[in-house]
């Protein structure tokens, strides 16, 4: 009963959230006007700038944030205990991602769709623009390289869920095309495709799990072979206009989403009231003892959680396709702060799934079947530390879990694990296309800012960004083959990703403060979000224990000399981060005590860039 009185408690919270708190912002704070003109409009050029209606916009904004990362990092963070995931996934999903989302939304939408580093070269100084610009750059990279991993290796551990993701893509160009060149509606259409959506996942468990053998090819590594298509993939999907294929395919995954959570929702209802589940019983709420080799909780619990607390990407989503496509601008409460509230929902489940779903039982080597603490602490492997805890025990841990509460329902266990992993691996692909576009924008944006031509061709950023992405993806882990790089940056994500939300909630405090309006609300988050990421990373960093600090002490020992490996690769990147957030905030420092009540410089007048619309957003004259 605790089960489904966290779950129902939780979603009635984000509801009256969304009606409180989401109201004011939106009418109090920023003062939503419906008769704004929006960027859509004023810039349309069908190609990155399309008026959308708030429905599939809504779609397009939550699939691209809510990738595996509100599933990876719970399934993480319970090691902590449930109780410590589960409070900082509600305080922080409201109070400081649908925030940050709906703030960096909104903000952007004002400045002509710039992204948050742009809007920060206007709102704090020039070298801010070209600091933040790098510090997105970093971080692209990282997301770019962990979820092509991420998914190349769902579509080796879960065979069954190839066919599904692949065809959703010739489904979505088809309704792209009908409902944007045609005038067709769209109801009937993303209907039929989520129809044949479970007709694939159906075939994909029951007939042909997809292998490359399977169809007569040799891979002696999948996940290298799989990241390389999946980048080419990515390089189209950025290039081409974003209703050909970005907007439905993230709808249709928006539908598919409805309908995974309601059957997670009725699994755990059903579950629970038949007592198969028992979320105090499956799981400590906070354990004793954490695994060996885990970092503290404090910090780490407030980077290890991102997605579905809050997360410095979804800023890049809000300020770099979403201002660009929102028809209105009241809209923006339902597309960023709405979407973040139900990525929040996602992570309680994801948390209950991962703890009581997986406690409902695990099947042993030897055919026992073990339940309540014994499968969680079976299926976690606890005896072999944090260390051993890998990539696809964590996602494997949420399928499982969800592929109980769904067979629950009376569903053959092999469809509901297929149903789960299907769901993980569509959000997946949906973020990566959605950074690739996104790393586009910024590498331009770099190309203008340094004044390097070349970087301003969309043809060539693209590809840098796939390549640079794939390259860090496939580099081998110390010790693993090849196709293991994804894994040395994972812990350099999480801090990195919140540092990058910290400063976004920063360029939405500059922007409220110049303008005289409330900041305290927003002041707080930040204060936060820029001191937790920071300590967290300078521990991994200057730490012994930690794994990455090996650089350091060969520089200060004397007694062994620099030999270049993956360690130092993530302490370069992690070192460097670190400096340009703290040259960011000394930026911002500075400028704070002229900034109040002082408008930043307004954008050039239209009329310059009548024939450059890539030059648009960036503010460059031609």
């Amino acid at each position: 009963m605790l089960t489904l009185l966290i779950a129902v408690g939780a979603f009635v919270g984000y509801l009256v959230a969304y009606h409180t708190y989401g109201r004011w912002l939106s009418g109090k704070i920023f003062n939503l006007d419906a008769g704004a003109i929006v960027p859509s409009h004023e810039l349309r050029d069908d190609v990155d700038f399309v008026p959308t209606k708030k429905e599939v916009i809504f779609g397009h904004h939550f699939t691209s944030i809510a990738g595996t990362g509100p599933i990876v990092g719970p399934a993480i963070a319970v090691f902590w205990g449930w109780l410590p995931a589960l409070a900082w996934v509600l305080v922080g999903s409201i109070f400081f991602g649908a925030l940050h989302d709906f703030g960096a939304l909104v903000v952007s939408l004002r400045n002509r769709g710039q992204t948050v580093g742009e809007v920060a070269g206007r709102l704090i100084s020039k070298r801010a623009r070209l600091l933040f610009l790098l510090i997105l750059f970093f971080a692209l990279t990282i997301v770019l390289a962990i979820f092509g991993l991420v998914i190349a290796s769902i579509f080796k551990s879960y065979p069954e869920s190839v066919i599904s993701v692949w065809i959703e893509i010739p489904i979505a160009v088809a309704i792209g095309f009908w409902v944007y060149r045609r005038g067709g509606g769209l109801l009937l259409p993303s209907l039929v495709a989520l129809a044949l959506l479970y007709a694939a996942i159906y075939v994909g468990v029951y007939h042909f799990p997809f292998s490359f053998a399977a169809i007569g090819l040799e891979v002696s590594n999948p996940i290298i072979t799989w990241t390389g298509i999946l980048m080419a993939y990515c390089f189209v999907a950025s290039v081409l206009p974003v209703w050909t294929l970005l907007q439905p395919r993230d709808y249709i995954n928006s539908h598919q989403l409805i309908v995974a959570l309601g059957l997670l929702g009725l699994g755990l209802v059903v579950a629970a009231a038949t007592g198969q589940v028992d979320l105090a019983a499956s799981a400590p709420a906070i354990a004793e003892t954490a695994p060996s080799g885990a970092p503290p909780i404090w910090p780490f619990l407030f980077i290890t959680i991102a997605c579905g607390a809050i997360s410095g990407f979804h800023c890049l989503v809000s300020s770099g396709t979403s201002s660009k496509q929102l028809a209105c601008e009241t809209d923006a409460q339902f597309v960023g702060f709405g979407s973040m509230l139900l990525e929040g929902g996602l992570a309680v489940i994801v948390i209950l799934a991962c703890c009581a779903g997986v406690g409902m039982g695990v099947t042993t080597e030897e055919g026992t079947l073990l339940t309540g603490l014994a499968a969680w602490q079976t299926k976690y492997d606890v005896s072999g530390g944090w260390a051993s805890f890998g990539l696809s025990q964590k996602v494997g841990a949420f399928v499982d879990g969800g592929a109980n509460f769904v067979s629950s329902l009376g569903i053959a266990r092999e469809l509901a694990v297929g149903i789960i992993a299907v769901l993980v691996a569509s959000f997946a692909a949906t973020t990566l296309d959605t950074a690739t576009r996104l790393q586009r924008y910024v590498i331009q944006e770099l190309g203008v800012t340094l004044r390097i031509a070349p970087l301003r061709n969309k043809y060539t950023a693209t590809a840098i960004a796939v390549v640079l992405g794939g390259a860090m993806a496939t580099i081998p882990a110390p010790g693993k083959p090849m196709g293991t790089g994804g894994l040395i940056l994972w812990p350099l994500f999480g801090a990195t990703n919140q540092l990058l939300a910290g400063l976004a909630l920063m360029v939405i405090v500059f922007y409220l403060w110049r303008r005289n309006i409330s900041i305290w609300f927003a002041l707080i988050p930040m204060l936060i979000m820029l001191i937790m990421p920071a300590w967290a990373l300078s521990w991994q960093l200057f730490n012994p224990s930690s794994g990455w600090a090996l650089p350091l002490l060969e520089m200060t020992s004397g007694q062994q000399a620099w030999t270049w490996s993956n360690t130092h690769l993530l302490f370069t990147i992690g070192l460097a981060t670190l400096g340009l957030q703290l040259w960011m905030i000394i930026e911002g420092v500075l400028l704070w005590p002229r900034a109040r009540g002082v408008l930043e410089e307004a954008l050039p007048a239209l009329d310059n860039f009548a024939k450059a619309p890539d030059q648009l957003a960036t503010g460059e004259t031609p």
